[in-house]
């Protein structure tokens, strides 16, 4: 897969792409990070890619030529990170994963010029009801989440059971040592029970969205062990 980011600041990629899963994805060469500046696409002496907006406002809007021309350049569906766009989640970042190419628009200041997602922008995506300074987190959020789902990438079953994945909340993990300051590792996952620990997760990420993401449930077709284990679960609430 290839994955190019227009950005006004490509200095702040460097440290993403140097380590862990994704520097060990682009060395395999799993996945390539193609990094533009969109300055290199301006003209002028001093490249200018914004200008003010028409109508009059506050902040700067960034110029449609240099990114027309950029987006000339990198192909695959063309995603902008704006605060207008569709919620970002887990099931977008696996349809995202399957392409074979994206190019990710960083916006910055007020945004970029209309005529620029009218006519190149495939998908508008925001993180959520927030407003960041750039869109430069955003693109590496959604190339994060992308990535790790890429086959090979990582073990199949460690996604698998990642928050959202299956329409739950993930489960609470531990490690060694058994007991820290008086508070032990429930005992089930000590016992070597593959049927009881994989019962005892899945109980726990019900109760984990029952309780903190409910909205999660309304629509999840659930199986016969499923709805056991949320019926135990609202009897020992009661």
């Amino acid at each position: 897969m290839k994955i190019n980011i227009l950005t006004l600041f490509p200095e702040f990629f460097n440290s993403f792409k140097e380590h862990s899963i994704v520097k060990r994805a682009v060395e395999r060469e799993q996945v390539e990070i193609n990094i533009v500046n969109i300055r290199d696409f301006a003209e002028g002496k001093h490249k200018q890619c914004d200008d003010i907006p028409f109508g009059g406002g506050a902040g700067m809007v960034m110029k449609p030529e240099p990114l027309l021309k950029a987006l000339k350049e990198s192909g695959g569906k063309v995603i902008y990170t704006s605060p207008q766009g569709v919620r970002f989640n887990q099931g977008l970042a696996c349809e995202l994963s399957e392409e074979k190419e994206i190019t990710i628009i960083a916006g910055h200041y007020e945004g970029i010029d209309e005529r620029v997602i009218d006519s190149k922008v495939d998908l508008e995506i925001s993180l959520g009801d927030f407003v960041l300074t750039g869109g430069e987190l955003p693109a590496m959020v959604i190339s994060d989440a992308i990535i790790r789902l890429i086959p090979g990438v990582i073990k199949k079953e460690s996604y698998e059971n990642d928050s959202f994945y299956n329409g739950l909340l993930d489960y609470p993990h531990y490690t060694r040592p058994a007991e820290y300051e008086g508070v032990k590792v429930p005992d089930v996952l000590l016992s070597g029970h593959h049927k009881n620990i994989d019962e005892w997760r899945l109980k726990q990420s019900l109760k984990r969205t029952l309780e903190r993401r409910p909205e999660l449930l309304k629509n999840k077709e659930f199986s016969k062990l499923e709805k056991k284990l949320l019926k135990e679960i609202k009897e020992e609430q009661k």
